[in-house]
């Protein structure tokens, strides 16, 4: 069955494209939901204006990640918290901690989804968090844990 896409559906294609999908999955979800519309020979050019939107929208996206991006690549983002003799934290910095850091030392506010730890932060000392703002824009957040 082939649908053009009205939003972005994770694993089958991106707002504005035509795929091409099993029957009862789009019969069954992709319509009723309204993610998709059936393909017709009159479609395509709403597919090229839904595509054209999308590039147009993507390419804002990208600029506005980059402008935050320069921000905050060369900021330390300080974070205090209570800790042993030794530097271990009573505790652990977490994401929501970091992004509220974020927020008060720049006023920039952050998706909590934008940033990725790998595991909370049980130490005092400099640590790189990685953010990813755009599927192109990719850094590293610096964050100095001190004791307080």
């Amino acid at each position: 069955m082939k649908l053009l896409l009205r939003s972005d559906v994770e694993g089958v294609g991106k707002r504005g494209d035509i795929v091409e999908v099993a029957d009862g999955y789009g019969r069954n979800y992709l319509v009723p939901k309204g993610f998709a519309i059936a393909a017709s020979p009159g479609v395509a050019a709403q597919a090229e204006s839904m595509r054209r939107s999308r590039d147009l929208k993507d390419a804002q996206d990208r600029a506005a990640a980059e402008e935050i991006a320069k921000q905050l690549v060369p900021a330390v983002i300080t974070v205090t918290s209570r800790a042993s003799g030794e530097g271990k934290l009573f505790g652990s910095v977490t994401t929501t901690e970091v992004l509220e850091a974020v927020k008060a030392q720049t006023g920039i506010e952050l998706d909590r989804k934008a940033i990725h730890l790998d595991e909370a932060i049980k130490t005092t000392g400099t640590h790189h968090v990685a953010a990813k703002l755009h599927s192109d824009v990719q850094f590293q957040i610096t964050v100095e844990v001190s004791a307080s």
